[in-house]
């Protein structure tokens, strides 16, 4: 089998993606980061999937993006947004407004992480789970970003240089999340198990009002299928 390293938040995309990988015959080496976002449980959700799920190793990276803030989800001086106070999903169409809740380069330093323990396991194949359908605007999750970012791997290391080729893989990204849903159930991943939320509380519990949450229960609704989400 050969190696691949797949980075796992704890959400239901990253499941997915996981699950993914594995039918395609790779030896999964999970990857999380804890960046200072602002709850664990998604963490504790990462670990579950990816034991789950049949990965070889899981690996939890700390990178401190607090220290330089600038999103919602690192600067407890920052809301997330929610639609009790009349936020609506993805990108503000009056300003064309990128939300909050994007936290600045954290797709790139997540991929540059992966793409490091990659180089150390000899493996050609990096998954993450950016998706472009249905999303909030982040521009790290653009298809451009990826073919990009594939480009960068391939000049910036001994491996690329060298080696076969590095390849991203981003099999969601041109799913919606009702396609996510449905994928993930032909697979078996049990939902019940992650943790999407980006306020959830110390047991996972998720608020059911930020952008996360509606995307999810969107998901589970158009797909047909029970949401096993537990909510706070």
């Amino acid at each position: 089998m050969k190696n691949a390293v797949v980075l796992v938040s704890g959400g239901m995309d990253s499941a997915v993606v996981l699950a993914i990988a594995r039918e395609q015959g790779f030896a999964v080496h999970a990857l999380s980061v804890r960046y200072g976002q602002r709850h664990t449980s998604e963490l504790d959700a990462a670990d579950r999937v990816s034991n789950a799920l049949g990965a070889v190793a899981h690996k939890t990276v700390n990178v401190d993006l607090r220290s330089i803030g600038g999103s919602a989800l690192t600067d407890a001086a920052i809301a997330v947004p929610t639609d009790d106070d009349g936020h609506a999903v993805g990108v503000d169409a009056a300003t064309n407004a990128i939300p909050v809740t994007y936290v600045p380069a954290r797709n790139t330093i997540m991929l540059s992480v992966a793409l490091g323990w990659a180089e150390v396991l000899g493996a050609a194949d990096i998954f993450c789970g950016v998706n472009a359908v249905d999303y909030s605007g982040y521009p790290d999750c653009r298809p451009e970003f990826i073919a990009a970012f594939q480009s960068l791997a391939n000049l910036a290391t001994k491996a690329g240089v060298e080696g076969a080729g590095l390849r991203v893989h981003a099999p969601l990204q041109f799913m919606s999340k009702a396609d996510i849903v449905r994928e993930g159930m032909r697979l078996g991943v049990d939902f019940a198990q992650t943790v999407s939320c980006y306020q959830a509380d110390a047991d996972g519990r998720a608020c059911g009002h930020c952008d996360a949450c509606r995307l999810r229960a969107d998901g589970f609704a158009a797909a047909g299928v029970a949401d096993p989400t537990r909510y706070a």
